[in-house]
């Protein structure tokens, strides 16, 4: 690929990611109400696998054949799907998209911090460091609870600090996926860590009775469809095709540009609001993202 299509390639592909994954959040608030937390994702990675599998075979792609490479696929599976989505989604039972959205933000410090490690490591300049911990910074605000606010006695935030910890999870597997070289084409390589995240989600929401709780509504199943075509089908798999593109701390640059979309959604279409506090933590964080980056930059042209 010559550079100019290979920078378009890559314009388009974090354009993708930037839209699809910041109109997610909107999408699992909206599906939770109606849908329990794991039946929701569980059956949202189960139909995006099969779907994905689909086509990856009818491109003569085969499952995997080894036991490294189904190990491997289980690892992202539990990180990526279980441990990353599962926990977001249970979280946004109570925690606002818009929130939520911007406490993912936080991931960038950690895809930045592992992708030092391993074969394909990437050091990090004294200004990518500054722009990513600033962009922690502005989390802390939004996760922090404020007195006055609508969150008086902090009820939000242990939901608030699982999606924190979740962002841990999905920073790992992104630079374990960076370092990792498996025998399987990468569609189908997608489509079983998907199957294999989604039948523990089923299984662990038919375990502890949400079966129940599921409700046939339009706002549920119609968040249930968007988040398994656009969210995981589309976007997932150009985030993965992302993973091997591109640096580390310009791969961060997703957590900070999402939630910026999150937040003009939630605001536009379910009336969410943000304290003071948590509006100057967004300020932080978006002002992070164009540091990063011009950062990456620089390096790389070095």
């Amino acid at each position: 690929m010559d550079p100019v299509a290979s920078r378009l390639a890559l314009v388009a592909a974090f354009a993708v990611v930037y839209l699809v994954w910041g109109s997610t959040y909107l999408a699992i608030r909206i599906a939770v109400q109606d849908l329990p937390p794991g039946l929701l994702a569980g059956v949202r990675f189960l139909l995006a696998g099969l779907i994905l599998g689909a086509v990856a075979l009818a491109r003569g792609q085969r499952p995997p054949r080894t036991l490294a490479d189904w190990r491997t696929a289980a690892v992202l599976g539990l990180a990526f799907i279980v441990l990353a989505n599962g926990v977001v989604t249970w979280a946004e039972q109570w925690v606002p998209s818009n929130q939520a959205a911007l406490i993912v933000a936080s991931g960038a410090l950690f895809t930045a911090w592992f992708g030092t490690f391993g074969r394909r490591g990437v050091p990090l300049s004294a200004s990518t460091r500054l722009g990513l911990l600033a962009g922690l910074c502005g989390t802390a605000l939004m996760v922090w609870p404020e007195a006055s606010g609508p969150d008086p006695e902090g009820e939000l935030f242990w939901p608030k600090v699982a999606i924190f910890l979740s962002t841990i999870a999905w920073s790992w597997g992104t630079m374990y996926s960076r370092n990792t070289e498996v025998s399987v084409r990468p569609l189908m390589f997608i489509a079983c860590q998907m199957l294999v995240g989604g039948a523990v989600l089923v299984v662990a929401g038919v375990l502890s009775g949400e079966l129940a709780r599921w409700q046939w509504t339009l706002p549920g199943i119609g968040g249930l469809l968007y988040l398994t075509v656009f969210g995981s089908c589309i976007a997932y798999a150009t985030y993965m095709w992302l993973i091997r593109q591109t640096t580390p701390a310009r791969l961060g640059t997703i957590a900070y540009v999402n939630p910026a979309i999150a937040t003009l959604l939630g605001w536009w279409l379910l009336d969410e609001a943000l304290t003071r506090l948590q509006l100057a933590g967004m300020a932080v964080i978006i002002a992070a993202v164009a540091w990063v980056s011009i950062s990456a930059r620089a390096v790389g042209r070095r």
